[in-house]
């Protein structure tokens, strides 16, 4: 934004990554048992090992944080309501969705959550990319892994009828 001072716009960044992180770190209590009910489920030959997904999500999360700031310093809040209203929005369907499927073990439920989750995320990106085409960019690899991870959840799911009914 425009004539802000440098404190505000770190204040910014800190604020975004700071939502982003507490969005993870809500659907990481609901995985505080993860690893160990994940290895119950039987698995595709193409699902990754369970320690990939810390590391692969505080990546995501980190750009997500990244991605929102740029776009709030296009005018803040009030210049990009409809487009943080959206990645709100889709940040709080990816923290449910840890409740779903790790905390409550509702696999038709948790995949229409990832299913809306990830058209939130494209309206997310085209929206991102209209207000800064970096922002949107930054998103691209987290719509690439709810993609993936899409597809693990339907093929988990189907799996494991007895565990995610």
């Amino acid at each position: 934004m425009q004539g802000v001072s440098g404190k505000r716009q770190v204040l910014g960044l800190v604020g975004w990554l700071l939502l982003v992180l507490v969005a993870g770190a809500i659907g990481a209590a609901a995985s505080v048992q993860a690893a160990t009910f994940y290895a119950t489920l039987a698995q595709p030959s193409w699902a990754p090992p369970a320690a990939v997904f810390g590391p692969v999500w505080s990546v995501l999360y980190v750009l997500m944080g990244i991605a929102a700031w740029l776009v709030w310093r296009r005018g803040g809040w009030a210049a990009q309501r409809r487009a943080l209203t959206v990645f709100v929005a889709q940040l709080a369907l990816n923290a449910l969705w840890s409740w779903l499927f790790f905390g409550w073990h509702l696999g038709a439920a948790a995949m229409l959550d990832i299913v809306v989750l990830w058209m939130l995320i494209v309206v997310t990106v085209a929206m991102f990319w209209r207000a800064r085409p970096l922002a949107g960019l930054l998103l691209l690899p987290y719509l690439a892994w709810v993609s993936f991870a899409s597809a693990l959840n339907y093929a988990v799911w189907q799996l494991n009828p007895q565990a995610l009914g």
